[in-house]
């Protein structure tokens, strides 16, 4: 699943929703389909896509909501006076998010380092030190070393502010789907998979574009079937399908 989203640091730019099939879940696929990306790539902490961050070309920005799970996860059932100040630094974290959500990169990026980065600072300096203290069988343990052998990486959205603290955008929209998994555990086939993958691609970007998928899919199959032009193919994407009614059939002929 791959989402490109930049309207929270005020880009025009349309987003788009990509799924993609593949006989597996190994890191490999990814590694072939980013095989010419130079840049940073926002993903979980999954070990498959360790072998993509070698070399340099691509860095790794990581989720500060997965860090958050796997300690609240241990906070819901066991809280303590550590789980509670780090969910507490979490959550100010967030909160800023919240405050800086749509404004351009630059305006972004400063009040991350005026007000965020001492908050992250405050955060590792309690993970590393409590950290320490307690068995490294211990499940809050557990969640205070995912954070520690990333930090480079959940630091790296305080020096870009087109990039976001978590990688929820994708995780959201990905989200129907897994939800919904075991109505759909087998595809028949893996080309199957693959026109799965393609109406998911359409009906997820339609969501992040504000569309209607079922009334898109109709509108726009009619438009081809009724020989529309192959130069105008980009105004039937989601992003431009909104002027649909200032685009009649007859335009097509």
């Amino acid at each position: 699943m791959y989402v490109a989203d930049d309207r929270n640091s005020g880009s025009q730019e349309p987003p788009i929703a990509w799924y993609r099939a593949t006989m597996g879940r190994a890191g490999e696929s990814v590694m072939s389909e980013l095989a010419g990306f130079a840049g940073t790539l926002q993903a979980d902490g999954f070990s498959g896509y360790n072998q993509i961050y070698k070399g340099g070309a691509i860095r790794e920005a990581a989720c500060l909501a997965h860090l958050r799970r796997k300690i609240f996860d241990v906070h819901d059932s066991q809280p303590t006076e550590l789980s509670t100040t780090a969910m507490a630094g979490i959550q100010a974290i967030f909160r800023i998010e919240e405050e800086i959500r749509g404004l351009p990169p630059a305006e972004r990026l400063a009040a991350r380092r005026r007000r965020t980065r001492p908050l992250v600072r405050a955060l590792r300096r309690q993970l590393m030190r409590q950290g320490k203290g307690l068995s490294r069988h211990a499940d809050i343990a557990k969640a205070f070393a995912y954070g520690t052998r990333r930090w480079r990486a959940f630091n790296r959205f305080l020096y870009d502010g087109q990039l976001e603290p978590d990688n929820l955008i994708a995780e959201r929209a990905i989200r129907g789907f897994t939800v919904g998994r075991r109505n759909w555990l087998f595809s028949g086939s893996f080309a199957a998979a693959e026109r799965s993958a393609v109406v998911l691609s359409i009906i997820e970007t339609c969501k992040l574009c504000g569309v209607d998928a079922e009334a898109y899919m109709a509108d726009v199959t009619e438009r081809i079937q009724n020989d529309w032009p192959a130069s105008r193919w980009d105004e039937l994407m989601p992003w431009n399908w909104g002027r649909r009614q200032e685009m009649p059939l007859s335009l097509a002929a």
